[in-house]
């Protein structure tokens, strides 16, 4: 069969890469072509377009580029009809893919959904659209499946393929890890600032403003695959805190907190049992915009599937150093530990165990054949 991906930034590309493994599990003579990233063309197959070209953020940034992102709209259409796959799989990445998703129907392609759009977020009538464009669709949120209902549209709960990524993962020696990376003994405080240029501009130093108050810890950037050291150094220069890239699970594994970009970093962080903080800044009318159609009581993953704030949210004004200094301390306070990594166990359960990506692949096969 052949195989038609588009995942659209550095959380797809993992989830895409692990769903390509089990594709070629289940069917030993799959041809796949996609958008991705590095994870992805590290399974095989042909890479098209890297998500690095279309990681644009928030409402000004992508009006600013829109010219460019309609050329790619253009160009995919034209690749997906040149390949004529036998089902088109999106992962995420809504803006994008839901304008394909409308042309590939009425083009007659099959099309199949794995990680919804977020609409049950905000313009929930996109709904609409969903069921009139794809085929099926295969939801990694327990809430969403209920979501779907109040619409009379039939979705798969298939799990959070998180889960499996992170299980996969062989345990991290840390005495190991430390020496290789020069981190000494104290215990990790790390900062997840986000992949985007955009946002690490903005959260980076508003975390980095805490490094001299907690001077007993070790702070330390997970910094992402899409940027080079020379870009963090503006903001670390004369700091006493180290940059580990590309290596963020490691990191999470021998962390005690984590500052956290609000995201699936979120739910990772959660998942790999690590106290945290969550973080949020945008450009002022892009959050002004966004406040007025997001619907959500929070907007970290982890409080949002437990329907209740487990983890402090510090967003836009809020998100200041006086702030963050009272919420570490909060954090480092042995029961609030302990109390936030019980409520990590029950979110894990919620999710719905492994084999996410093997129960997705498989669906779309016996789809096919």
């Amino acid at each position: 069969m052949k195989y038609y991906i588009i995942a659209g930034e550095a959380s797809g590309d993992l989830h895409g890469s692990n769903l390509m493994k089990a594709l070629l599990k289940e069917d030993k003579n799959a041809d796949i072509r996609f958008w991705g990233g590095d994870l992805m063309q590290s399974v095989g197959g042909t890479l098209v377009s890297h998500y690095k070209e279309r990681a644009f953020m928030g409402f000004i940034e992508v009006l600013m580029n829109l010219r460019k992102i309609f050329k790619f709209i253009s160009f995919c259409k034209q690749d997906i009809s040149k390949f004529n796959p036998d089902v088109i799989i999106f992962i995420d990445n809504s803006g994008f893919n839901l304008r394909i998703a409308k042309w590939a129907k009425k083009e007659g392609f099959k099309t199949n959904y794995y990680i919804s759009p977020q609409v049950w977020a905000s313009r929930a009538g996109r709904v609409k659209s969903i069921k009139r464009d794809i085929d099926k669709m295969f939801v990694i949120l327990p809430f969403e499946k209920d979501f779907y209902k109040k619409y009379n549209y039939n979705v798969h709960f298939v799990g959070h393929p998180l889960i499996d990524a992170i299980s996969d993962i062989p345990k991290t020696n840390e005495q190991q890890f430390r020496e290789e990376n020069n981190l000494g003994t104290k215990k990790i405080i790390s900062l997840l600032p986000g992949s985007r240029k955009q946002e690490i501009s903005t959260m980076l130093p508003i975390m980095l403003s805490l490094v001299e108050n907690f001077k007993d810890y070790q702070f330390v950037i997970a910094g992402a695959p899409s940027q080079n050291e020379e870009f963090y150094s503006q903001f670390t220069n004369g700091k006493d805190v180290k940059l580990i890239t590309n290596k963020t699970y490691d990191l999470l594994n021998v962390s005690y907190i984590a500052l956290v970009t609000s995201g699936t970093a979120t739910l990772e962080t959660a998942l790999f049992k690590v106290p945290q903080i969550v973080c949020y800044k945008a450009n002022w009318l892009s959050f002004q915009i966004a406040k007025r159609i997001i619907t959500l009581k929070f907007i970290s993953l982890v409080n949002l599937i437990m329907d209740k704030e487990i983890v402090t949210e510090l967003i836009q004004n809020d998100l200041n150093k006086e702030n963050l200094n009272k919420e570490i301390i909060k954090t480092l306070e042995p029961n609030n530990r302990k109390q936030m990594l019980l409520k990590y166990n029950e979110l894990e359960a919620k999710l719905g165990g492994k084999g996410a990506s093997e129960k997705t692949a498989k669906l779309i096969l016996k789809e096919l054949l």
